[in-house]
């Protein structure tokens, strides 16, 4: 990331390098363009109006969420192609996603239970208005997707409901291979495309036709893409990228778009001195010294490899340093890269983003959007 003025910044906040942002979008629109597959980024990362009109601009083909009150900003901002990845589930979820499926040119469910898919039949039936759906695969996440040997008796009764449309498969794998974590990306990826597509292949001779198999994250999207055996990617992180996407493999670290700024508000011993964001600030989803990777803090200091985030409170970061001493002055304003961007986002109101010169204040707009 560019060297940006943090004079007059209201820390701990977060800023964004523009410039660098559209380059990693261009990149992975290319990507996605040279292997003949569709992208539909997620906005979990950015949560942001503008980057997801700046990611349709790109030529991306639409949009991915996780929640309805995350569909329901894009469409406010005029994204009118959504797909929310994740199982509308819960009667309030299933209203306002038919109130949305009215108003937008295209929203597209995902379903891996039948429970789950009479619920929304039910719904489309009272308003006479179909949802299109895709079922969610298992892939090796363990965590939401049909198992394998459900797959085709689930298929088999969401087809069977008048107000639902199947029209594809879709999966979140990550960096798991052969059922077990994995530093290998491009392994990872080819498996995962063989995999979905073994799904497609066994729909295909039970009489279940659909067209869709989205796959792919951004440690896995260009492995999964090149096997030319899904049609449409959802990587996320890559619009801004953070110390585990460089970690994984995904990036160079002068792709990472987006930096926490800082001040050091105490130095009680030299051993350590504490800034001004805590877990309000800087994201706790992500193991220290754990396998594989085995990272140092949750987020480290820019321009000082030996400089780490390794404890803290609510309001109090503790930076601790390899050389015993932090050498750290009350009062300095610090870059930090954390170790995953799409978490620090959402603990935001706002971000900078520093373009042409100059810091402008941007709301993250889906920030919060649990439901």
């Amino acid at each position: 990331m560019k060297n940006f003025d943090t004079k007059g910044l209201e820390t701990p906040c977060i800023v964004v390098d523009y410039d660098q942002s559209m380059r990693n979008i261009r990149k992975v629109q290319g990507i996605a363009d040279r292997n003949g597959c569709r992208l539909r980024p997620h906005i979990k990362t950015h949560k942001s109006i503008l980057f997801a009109q700046e990611q349709i601009k790109a030529g991306a083909a639409g949009i991915t969420c996780a929640k309805i009150s995350e569909a329901e900003v894009m469409a406010g901002g005029g994204i009118d192609d959504i797909f929310i990845a994740y199982p509308v589930v819960g009667a309030f979820r299933v209203r306002r996603a038919a109130e949305l499926n009215r108003r937008i040119r295209r929203l597209i469910v995902g379903v891996d239970s039948a429970e789950g898919a009479r619920a929304l039949n039910e719904e489309a039936m009272k308003i006479g208005k179909p949802f299109e759906v895709r079922l969610e695969i298992d892939t090796g996440a363990k965590r939401t997707g049909a198992a394998a040997d459900h797959v085709l008796s689930l298929a088999r009764q969401i087809c069977q409901l008048p107000g639902l449309r199947l029209t594809g498969i879709y999966t979140f794998k990550g960096l798991v291979y052969e059922g077990q974590v994995t530093t290998d990306p491009k392994a990872a990826g080819q498996e995962e495309g063989r995999l979905m597509h073994n799904v497609f292949e066994m729909l295909k001779q039970n009489g279940i036709s659909i067209t869709d198999i989205s796959a792919g994250s951004t440690p896995t999207g260009e492995a999964v893409a090149a096997t030319g055996l899904v049609n449409e990617i959802r990587p996320g992180t890559y619009v801004f990228y953070d110390y585990m996407c460089y970690k994984e493999g995904a990036c160079t670290p002068d792709e990472i778009a987006a930096s926490l700024v800082a001040t050091v508000v105490s130095t009680p011993a030299p051993e350590y001195a504490v800034v001004d964001g805590g877990t309000k600030t800087f994201p706790t989803d992500v193991p220290l010294n754990a396998a594989p990777y085995y990272f140092p803090g949750y987020a480290l200091v820019e321009g000082s490899e030996d400089l780490f985030l390794t404890r803290m409170n609510e309001e109090h970061g503790m930076l601790t340093s390899r050389k015993g001493e932090t050498g750290l002055k009350v009062g300095q304003m610090l870059r930090l890269t954390p170790l995953h961007i799409c978490t620090a986002m959402n603990l935001q109101n706002r971000f900078y983003l520093w373009k042409d010169g100059k810091m402008t204040e941007c709301k993250v707009d889906a920030r919060g959007m649990l439901v």
